[in-house]
């Protein structure tokens, strides 16, 4: 089920990508406005609202601030979710002897694997349920910044908020920072997600060309952040194993 799910990886992120397109980049109406955005996406927008009034009027910072704030509050699902990852894939070659053993009984299959499961305290839908609990909470951070007018009414460095990056650096940054996170969690990925890695940023950059620069430069600050945040639990992770095996050798 996890790796099902990095593989919908790319939809999800897509779907966050497009949300914009059809949604308008208009002002939420608090009276009329859904469950969703009255109580989560107009929430966060008020946050930003408030976070620039104390970061010298700066949206761009106040986008900083906001990304920075959520992407730590649900840093614990990502762990989680990670946690999950690596049980499953430490019983992965149990699994594959068991579909060897049982190609031919499906039910048996399946019964085999979840006793499997039971013995080793592993919940297959451990690493999908954060995965569903993050997701609405990127894109109302997403929308937030697709709806706030004062960001759009802004400038910050060398960009006006709300329109387009007529030099085109930002797109090129939302991209390589994209193609960079891809790449430090590639020891995660399947075959199939790692072909995507070079589409993808492809794809920010085309769409960054076209909005607003304030969401490509959430696109960048959600990037840079995914990069560190890998580096620490995969790199570091990685690191930490290949060190403990030179020690075990070393006895």
């Amino acid at each position: 089920m996890t790796r099902r799910f990095y593989k919908l990886m790319p939809l999800f992120l897509l779907m966050i990508v497009l949300s914009g397109c059809t949604s308008g980049n208009g002002p939420i109406n608090r009276e009329n406005a859904n469950v969703f955005s009255k109580y989560i996406v107009l929430p966060i927008s008020d946050v930003l609202d408030w976070s620039a009034q104390h970061l010298w009027n700066q949206y761009g910072l106040s986008i900083l601030f906001v990304t920075l704030v959520i992407r730590l509050l649900i840093l614990p699902l990502t762990i989680k979710q990670y946690r999950s990852s690596k049980q499953m894939q430490a019983l992965q070659p149990e699994i594959k002897k068991m579909k060897e053993k049982y190609k031919d009984d499906a039910k048996k299959q399946q019964e085999e694997t979840m006793k499997l499961f039971q013995q080793n305290g592993v919940n297959p839908l451990a690493g999908c349920l954060p995965l569903l609990v993050q997701m609405p909470i990127l894109i109302a951070l997403y929308q937030a910044i697709m709806h706030n007018q004062e960001i759009h009414n802004h400038t910050f460095l060398w960009l006006n908020l709300g329109e387009k990056d007529h030099l085109y650096i930002l797109p090129a940054i939302a991209a390589l920072t994209t193609f960079l996170q891809q790449k430090v969690m590639a020891t995660q990925m399947t075959s199939q997600m790692q072909a995507l890695m070079f589409i993808f940023p492809v794809l920010i950059f085309v769409m960054s060309m076209s909005f607003a620069s304030a969401l490509p430069l959430y696109w960048v600050y959600s990037n840079t952040f995914t990069i560190v945040q890998s580096y620490f639990i995969y790199g570091g992770s990685k690191n930490k194993s290949g060190s403990l095996n030179k020690g075990g050798q070393s006895k």
